[in-house]
């Protein structure tokens, strides 16, 4: 009885719910399907939640939860964020943004038709690597180019076309991991070569590859070390010593130098841990990889530089068709080498951000932190600039990092991870950082323009009375 009793209860609670056109009229006017979805969506979960035993949502509530539905479907998937991390190539935020001259590019060749691949003077069928490759070959000093759409296809393909069933040669504290469990021994073996370990993890001598060398080593293979380092008793072999062994032994040398760092720019920083392509070139490597959305501050792409036979080689092998790039990227790389070429890096966003002097980003921090303070202090928000310290990230410059400053976050009630998690829900998302309890915003990763969108982020954080919203 008491069963039959609680399945009467059940019925009737769902036989309450509004009906889908009822929700309807009472939704703001949009799409019709948008909308018809969003109201089926929030009655199944009320349904749900009154055969879980919860209480009949109201009407009010029904439309709520549908309007919050449809509004959210509205929005992209992928969509822009304001990085208040310090990180300035940040992989889950999208690593180099991109700048005006960067962004016209792409858009005068996506706008309508271009010559992708299609050779004007000879009114007949181009190829589409060769725009970006004159641009790249004058930055780095090599005789060809090559790119593809990132620096782990880049080194699969060299290592596929001309490695395939012969030895390549690895230092141990050179296996790295990248991002998402990606590791040099499994490209390695993806491309059909066969990995030869040589040295220690944290000690590698040039005698080392000299005794691993035999009649079927394709080649010598130096990767950066990505975003760790193994610091103490250490040593590795520099790149020219590497060269001369190869070349001295009719072997290959492949230089992985990953960050895309360039001379011209190494000069402004303290110590980079990646040597830079062009003196990588320089230094007798047959070829050279790097990213284009590193410290080279372009779109994602993997680009190959060195020997011209080798690049024609590459250019050949059947892999490269399902690693190309697409219009928009060879748009965007070949402005940004353009910017490089010109000495006008600085209007690449991210070396701009890099180079932001510390008095200006501790003017803007103590700026917005007294706005907070007397805009949302008395709803239990605590606003003050701090120094902090960015970092380059992406995999470049491990345990190097640059003086910035922040505005920390404090609330009466709310703790560092609701706050958080209620800035991420503004539009745009705004990500930070926690440090001790407390929610950092470091200005050295947020363009200047940006710092009002941080406050309006902040103020919509918060309930007039001082609670945390979570929009």
């Amino acid at each position: 009885m008491e069963d039959e009793r609680r399945s009467n209860e059940v019925r009737a609670r769902l036989r309450a719910l509004p009906s889908v056109d009822r929700v309807l009229g009472a939704l703001t006017p949009r799409r019709h399907a948008a909308s018809v979805n969003a109201a089926r969506r929030a009655i199944d979960e009320a349904r749900a939640a009154v055969r879980s035993g919860a209480k009949a949502p109201s009407f009010d509530d029904v439309v709520r939860r549908a309007e919050a539905i449809a509004v959210e479907d509205e929005r992209a998937a992928l969509r822009p964020v304001l990085n208040a991390t310090g990180v300035l190539i940040h992989t889950n935020l999208g690593r180099a943004p991109l700048g005006a001259r960067q962004l016209d590019a792409v858009a005068r060749v996506s706008s309508g038709y271009s010559n992708l691949e299609y050779d004007l003077a000879a009114g007949a069928r181009g190829t589409r690597y060769a725009h970006a490759v004159r641009s790249l070959t004058q930055l780095t000093g090599a005789e060809a180019a090559l790119v593809v759409n990132n620096n782990a296809a880049a080194v699969l393909l060299v290592l596929s076309a001309l490695c395939r069933n012969r030895e390549v040669i690895v230092s141990r504290g050179e296996l790295i991991e990248i991002g998402g469990e990606f590791r040099i021994p499994d490209v390695v073996a993806q491309s059909g070569a066969r990995i030869v370990e040589v040295g220690t993890t944290n000690r590698t001598h040039l005698a080392d590859y000299e005794r691993a060398i035999s009649a079927d080593t394709a080649a010598i293979l130096k990767v950066h070390p990505s975003n760790y380092r193994v610091v103490g008793f250490t040593k590795s072999v520099p790149g020219r010593e590497l060269a001369r062994l190869a070349r001295g032994r009719g072997v290959l040398f492949v230089h992985d130098v990953g960050s895309g760092l360039l001379s011209e720019l190494a000069s402004s920083l303290d110590a980079p841990a990646d040597p830079p392509v062009d003196v990588a070139v320089a230094e007798g490597a047959d070829l050279v990889t790097f990213s284009g959305d590193k410290l080279f501050g372009g779109p994602q792409a993997g680009a190959i530089a060195g020997r011209a036979d080798l690049v024609a080689q590459l250019a050949r092998h059947p892999l490269l068709r399902a690693l190309r790039v697409d219009k928009m990227t060879l748009a965007a790389l070949e402005a940004t080498a353009r910017l490089h070429l010109e000495g006008r890096s600085r209007e690449v966003p991210l070396w701009d951000m890099a180079a932001q002097p510390v008095e200006e980003l501790a003017r803007r921090a103590r700026a917005l932190a007294a706005e907070l303070d007397e805009r949302l202090g008395h709803a239990g928000l605590k606003a003050e600039a701090v120094a902090s310290r960015s970092v380059t990230g992406g995999g470049s410059m491990p345990e190097e990092d640059i003086a910035s400053w922040a505005v920390a976050l404090r609330h009466a009630t709310a703790g560092a991870a609701e706050l958080a998690r209620a800035l991420r829900a503004w539009d745009p998302p705004v990500v930070g950082r926690i440090e001790d309890g407390a929610v950092l915003l470091d200005l050295r990763t947020v363009p200047g323009h940006a710092d009002g969108s941080l406050r309006d982020a902040v103020a919509a954080s918060l309930r007039a009375q001082g609670g945390p919203v979570l929009l």
